[in-house]
């Protein structure tokens, strides 16, 4: 029982619920501003006002489709202004620079070298 509760109360599992709501609640606005813009699209287009719905071609109704095309780059195009960007922007003015990584054969040549220079200086 002790690990369970363990498991439960794990930092990352408590910001992965966090997360979780966060993104169920941020999808029902996207959802909400695609479906105006939907509507907007659909009471300017001659198509008795739904949007795509009703759209046919050849006998095909390719209005779902245009729809979830729509519903898509919108959707794409809110998250890239509303937290890409945002974060982006945060991310450049805390950025910090970090120290170069040295791998295994600088670090022994650097050693390499001080060694040898020891050898002279005596």
């Amino acid at each position: 029982m002790k690990g369970f509760k363990e498991f439960l109360m794990r930092g990352n599992l408590i910001e992965l619920a966090v997360a979780f709501i966060m993104g169920s609640l941020f999808a029902a606005v996207v959802k909400a501003f695609t479906d105006l813009i939907l509507d907007l699209i659909g009471k300017t287009l001659p198509l008795d006002g739904s949007a795509f719905s009703s759209v046919v071609i050849a006998g095909i109704t390719i209005g779902p489709f245009l729809s979830a095309i729509v519903t898509f780059v919108l959707t794409a195009f809110v998250v890239y202004v509303a937290i890409v960007k945002p974060y982006e922007i945060y991310k450049n003015r805390h950025k910090t620079e970090e120290p170069a990584v040295q791998t295994s054969e600088d670090l022994l040549a650097e050693i390499r070298d001080l060694l040898a220079e020891g050898r002279t200086r005596s």
